[in-house]
C-alpha cells in the first residue's frame, strides 16, 4: 500500500470547509438574446453578448449552490423585466460547472412552460486575473469559517460555528509518532433563532402535545409511527417490482434452464417475498386502512351494518347517496386475508416447483438426456407433462397479483398516515422543522469532517478499516453546556441534533482525480436517511478492503456526554435543575455500551489501539456508568472516561461549548496533556507547566484570534473561581472581550 503523506491529509482534509471566494462566472451567448441588466446588440442577427457576473465575498455561495438565468429580450429600447418580454431561462449548480469539461457549461433556455428551446447560454469559470492580462493562475480559494461572533447571523444558521479540525503529533526516536485527533465546533443550535422558549427537545415535546388536542381536525400519530410509515412506503416501493421481476424470471428459467437455476431464482423470489409480507404485518398497516374507511364519508363498520334500517331508512338512502357517497362494510380482518394469500401463492408456487423438479428427477433416470425445460416444453413427452408450465405461469400471475393489491392498499394506509401529520402540521411544526434542519446541518458537518479525518489517519490501520466496515464507529460528542438560561435551549438543541445523526451513513467512493472538488464530500438523501459520500485518491482508494471498495455503507453512532463547567453551571446545580444532564448522560452511556457489546462480539481485540495504560474498556466504561449516576457537581471524570473509552475504540472525537473557542480550548488542552502523561511518560511536575504552555501558545489561543481578532480567552477572575481546577487558563491570556 503506497503511505500517505502528512502533507495530503492535510491537504484533502481542508478541502471539506472550503468553498467558493471571489469567483467570476462568464455568460457568453451566440444568439439573439439580451440580459436585462445589461446593454443589448441591436442590428445584428447573430450577435455575440459577452457579459459577467461576480459574487461578492461575503455571499454563500459553495459547490452545492443553485444560480438560475433568465432572460429577457429588449423592449423599444428598454429593458423591463416583464412577462411579455421574458424569452426563456435556464439553472445549474456551482458542482455542475466545476465538474464540467473546460469548467464551461452549454444550457439551453427553456420558455416559461417547458414547452420549447429558444436558446443557448454557454457558461464559463473564469479565474481572477483573466480579465484584464489573461493570467490562468492568479485564482486561489480560501477556507472560510463561521466565527463565533457570526452565530447569530439568519442566514448563516445552517453553517456550524467555529469548525476546525486539530491533531497533536507526537514524535519519539525509539517510536513510531503518535497522532491525536479532534473536532472542535460550537454546540450545533439555533442560536439565530435564540432559545427563549427553550430549545428543540422542549418545543417538540410541547408540539407533540398540542398536536394531540381537540383542536386539530385530524388523527394525530407519534412521531415514532410517522416514521415507519415512510419505512414501510420505502419498502414496498422497493420489493414490488423487485419481486415481479423475480417472478418473470423464475417462468423464463423454468422454460430455459436446468433445476439448479430454476431452484436459485425460487429461492430469492421467497426471500424477497417474506420480506415484502414482513414489513406489511406492522399493526400500523392494518390500523391505517381501518382508519382511512373510517374516515370516508358513509362509512359503516361490520358491527353497525348488522343492526336493521328501518324502512323509511332505507327508502331515504337512494337520495343521500346521490350527495355523499358510501362505501360498503369494512371488515378489519380483510387486510390479514389479502396479505396472507400472498404467502399462499408463494407456497403454491414453491410445490409446484417441487412437483416439476421431482418429475425432471424421474425424466433423467429413464432418459438421462432431458432437462426440465424437456419436461416442460417438448412435445414428445407426455401430455400432461407440458401442461405444467401452463398452471406454474397461471401461478405466478396470481402471485404478482397479490403482490399487486397488497403493495396498493399498503401505499394508500401509511400516506393517510402521513396527510395526517401533514393536516396536523402548522405554521408553528414547519418553523420547528427548519430549526431542526438548522442545528442537524450544523451536527452533520461537523460529523462529516470527523469522519474523513479519522478515515484519512486510518487508512494504513488494517484493524480500523475492518472495525469500520464490520459494525461502524463510534462519535463521541463532548458539551460544556451549562443547565442553565439560555444554554439549557442550546443543549435541547443539540441533543435532538446528535440523535439525528443516526438517520446518517457513509460511502468511501474514489475521486475523479485529486483536484480540491473531486475531493470534497457529498451528501445526498432525505430527512430520513441521509448518505455522505468521502471520496478518497485513487491510490488510497485502491488499497482499501473489497467491502469498503464495494461500496458498503458505514454507520457511525453518536453519542453525546454534557458537564458544565462554569459559573452559571454552579447556579444550576444549587439554586436550578440538572435533570437534562443527568439524563442526556445516562441515555449515552447506555448507547455507549450497547456499541461495546456489539463491537466485542464482531471485532477482534486486535483491531483495537493499543495503548500504555493498562486499564481495559470495559473496566473504563463501568467506572464511566458509576459516574453518570453519581451525584456530584461538576463531574468532568464524566468527559475523560468517555473521552479516553471512545479512542480507545477507534472513534471520533468531537468537543464543544457555546462558541468552540474558550471552554473547549481549556478541555482540548487538557486532553492533550492526560494524553502526554499517560501515554508519553509526561513528568508529572511538568503537567501544569504544559498545559499552560499549550494555553498561552499554539493553535488554541490562535483560534480565538481567529474568532475575535484578539489574543484573550473570554473569562475574568470571578467566573474562572467557579471552574474546575484544571480548566483554568494562564494569568495573562484570559480578560474581558466580545465573544
Amino acid at each position: 500500500m503506497m503511505p500517505v503523506s502528512k502533507g495530503d491529509i492535510q491537504k484533502h482534509l481542508k478541502n471539506i470547509t472550503q468553498s467558493l471566494n471571489d469567483c467570476c462566472w462568464f455568460i457568453h451567448r451566440p444568439h439573439p438574446l439580451t440580459l436585462c441588466l445589461f446593454s443589448s446588440l441591436q442590428g445584428s442577427r447573430d450577435p455575440m453578448f459577452l457579459t459577467g457576473v461576480s459574487f461578492p465575498p461575503d455571499w454563500p455561495v459553495y459547490s452545492e449552490t443553485l444560480i438560475k438565468l433568465s432572460v429577457y429580450g429588449e423592449n423599444n429600447g428598454h429593458h423591463w423585466l416583464t412577462s411579455s418580454n421574458f424569452l426563456g431561462s435556464s439553472s445549474f449548480s456551482v458542482t455542475d460547472l466545476l465538474k464540467s469539461k473546460d469548467q464551461q457549461l452549454s444550457l439551453s433556455l427553456r420558455t416559461a412552460d417547458d414547452s420549447a428551446t429558444v436558446g443557448t447560454v454557454v457558461v464559463s469559470r473564469m479565474k481572477m486575473g483573466e480579465i484584464e492580462d489573461g493570467e490562468v493562475d492568479h485564482f486561489t480559494t480560501d477556507m472560510h469559517q463561521k466565527p463565533s461572533c457570526s452565530k447569530g447571523q439568519k442566514y448563516l444558521e445552517f453553517i456550524p460555528i467555529n469548525l476546525h479540525t486539530q491533531r497533536m503529533r507526537v514524535m519519539c526516536p525509539r517510536k513510531t509518532d503518535s497522532f491525536y485527533d479532534v473536532v472542535t465546533v460550537g454546540a450545533p443550535a439555533a442560536h439565530s433563532q435564540g432559545f427563549k422558549n427553550g430549545g428543540l427537545q422542549k418545543l417538540l415535546s410541547k408540539y407533540e402535545s398540542e398536536k394531540k388536542s381537540t383542536a386539530y381536525q385530524c388523527i394525530y400519530y407519534p412521531p415514532e409511527q410517522t416514521a415507519k410509515a415512510r419505512e414501510i412506503l420505502c419498502v414496498v416501493s422497493q420489493l414490488q417490482p423487485h419481486i415481479s421481476a423475480l417472478a418473470d424470471q423464475l417462468l423464463q428459467t423454468a422454460q430455459q434452464s436446468s433445476s439448479q437455476p430454476l431452484r436459485d431464482v425460487l429461492k430469492s423470489l421467497e426471500e424477497k417475498t417474506e420480506q415484502f409480507v414482513h414489513a406489511l404485518k406492522d399493526e400500523l398497516v392494518k390500523s391505517a386502512l381501518l382508519a382511512l374507511h373510517a374516515a370516508r364519508p358513509g362509512y359503516v363498520s361490520k358491527c353497525q351494518s348488522s343492526a336493521q334500517s328501518s324502512p323509511a331508512e332505507s327508502r331515504e338512502s337512494p337520495v343521500h347517496s346521490d350527495s355523499i357517497p358510501h362505501h360498503k362494510e369494512y371488515d378489519e380482518e380483510e387486510w390479514d386475508r389479502v396479505w396472507v394469500s400472498v404467502a399462499k401463492s408463494l407456497n403454491c408456487v414453491i410445490a409446484l416447483v417441487d412437483k416439476l423438479q421431482e418429475q425432471d428427477n424421474n425424466n433423467q433416470e429413464s432418459a438421462p438426456s432431458h432437462t426440465l425445460a424437456d419436461v416442460i416444453t417438448s412435445h414428445k413427452l407426455p401430455v400432461a407433462t407440458v401442461v405444467w408450465w401452463d398452471e406454474l405461469a397461471v401461478l405466478v400471475q396470481s402471485l404478482k397479483k397479490c403482490v399487486a393489491e397488497v403493495a396498493e392498499r399498503a401505499r394508500r394506509s401509511v400516506s393517510f398516515v402521513l396527510l395526517q401529520e401533514a393536516a396536523c402540521s402548522m405554521a408553528q411544526g414547519l418553523q420547528l422543522q427548519q430549526r431542526r434542519d438548522a442545528v442537524f446541518s450544523q451536527a452533520l458537518a461537523a460529523l462529516a469532517c470527523g469522519f474523513a479525518m479519522r478515515l484519512y489517519a486510518g487508512l494504513e490501520d488494517k484493524g480500523f478499516l475492518r472495525q469500520l466496515h464490520a459494525i461502524g464507529l463510534v462519535a463521541q460528542f463532548e458539551s460544556l453546556l451549562s443547565t442553565y438560561s439560555e444554554e439549557i435551549g442550546m443543549l435541547e438543541d443539540m441533543e435532538v441534533g446528535i440523535s439525528d445523526l443516526h438517520r446518517v451513513t457513509f460511502r468511501i467512493t474514489e475521486a475523479a482525480s485529486e483536484e480540491a472538488v473531486s475531493l470534497q464530500p457529498t451528501v445526498s438523501g432525505r430527512r430520513d436517511h441521509y448518505t455522505v459520500e468521502v471520496p478518497l485518491p485513487h491510490h488510497a482508494f485502491q488499497a482499501l478492503p473489497e467491502e469498503l471498495r464495494e461500496g458498503k455503507l458505514l454507520r457511525v453512532l453518536p453519542v453525546l456526554f454534557n458537564v458544565g463547567i462554569n459559573e452559571q453551571q454552579t447556579i444550576a446545580e444549587r439554586f436550578g435543575d440538572i435533570s437534562l444532564q443527568e439524563r442526556i448522560n445516562q441515555k449515552n452511556f447506555e448507547i455507549l455500551e450497547g456499541y461495546y457489546k456489539s463491537l466485542t462480539d464482531t471485532v477482534p481485540s486486535e483491531c483495537l489501539p493499543c495503548f500504555q495504560t493498562q486499564t481495559d474498556i470495559k473496566e473504563l466504561l463501568d467506572t464511566l456508568g458509576q459516574n453518570v449516576v453519581t451525584k456530584k457537581r461538576k463531574n468532568v471524570e464524566i468527559l475523560w472516561l468517555a473521552g479516553m473509552i471512545c479512542r480507545r475504540m477507534n472513534g471520533i472525537r468531537l468537543t464543544s461549548c457555546k462558541s468552540a473557542k474558550d471552554r473547549t480550548s481549556m478541555s482540548v488542552t487538557l486532553e492533550q496533556c492526560s494524553l502526554l502523561r499517560d501515554e508519553h511518560q509526561l513528568n508529572k511536575d511538568y503537567f501544569v507547566r504544559a498545559l499552560d504552555c499549550m494555553r498561552r501558545e499554539g493553535c488554541r489561543i490562535e483560534n480565538v484570534q481567529k474568532n475575535i481578532k484578539c489574543r484573550k480567552y473570554a473569562f475574568n477572575m470571578l467566573q474562572l473561581m467557579a471552574f474546575p481546577k484544571y480548566y483554568r487558563p494562564p494569568e495573562g491570556t484570559y480578560g474581558k472581550v466580545d465573544s
